[in-house]
């Protein structure tokens, strides 16, 4: 009977939170960036300003995905969300995906995402930016051809800026853009 109480005790102990565990700060980043982009990583605001201004550009026109890879922590996702046959759908991408899956379209077509308002909150090293954005396929386009809100999760290393994570939602018919989102909010 002593080892099925002992069992039990290790188990009940093995399944206890770990609060010293939560405390416990990460390992260093041993991520590795390019110098030739450092200006990009250098604030929040040039990596923000970075990551729109390198997936936009006219048809016809080459996305440098080196720069773009450079902005991303090595275990950074981008993660478009949305609804397809009234279900809600999640697609991790790396920023690898990202550039295999959406760069010929962007190229192709055109695009121009443009941040149009920001919120950002932060705490030591974590930042949470909600950067609300609208997308033309030329920069001269009257109209945006979509809005949305592009969550972006960023980590500072002391050293640079990183993009840890991209997740956005489009504005839809049934799901317009809140006005706290909205510029002049």
């Amino acid at each position: 009977m002593r080892p099925t109480i002992l069992a039990a005790a290790l188990s009940a102990l093995a399944l206890a939170p770990a609060p010293a565990l939560a405390q416990t700060p990460p390992e260093p980043t041993t991520a590795s960036a390019n110098p030739a982009y450092a200006a990009d990583v250098a604030s929040m605001d040039a990596i923000l300003a970075a990551l729109y201004a390198v997936i936009s550009g006219d048809a016809g026109v080459a996305r440098d995905w080196d720069r773009f890879r450079n902005l991303f922590h090595p275990s950074a996702r981008l993660l478009p969300t949305g609804i397809r046959e009234g279900v809600g759908v999640l697609r991790p991408l790396t920023p690898q995906d990202y550039v295999d899956r959406a760069g010929p379209t962007l190229v192709r077509d055109g695009f121009h995402e443009r941040e149009i308002a920001r919120r950002t909150e932060a705490f030591g090293a974590v930042t949470h930016v909600w950067s609300t954005y609208d997308a033309r396929r030329s920069a001269t386009d009257a109209q945006p051809f979509a809005r949305g809100i592009n969550s972006i999760q960023l980590f500072n290393d002391g050293t640079r800026w990183w993009i840890v994570s991209v997740y956005w939602q489009a504005e839809t018919p049934t799901l317009p853009l809140p006005p706290e989102y909205l510029p002049g909010s």
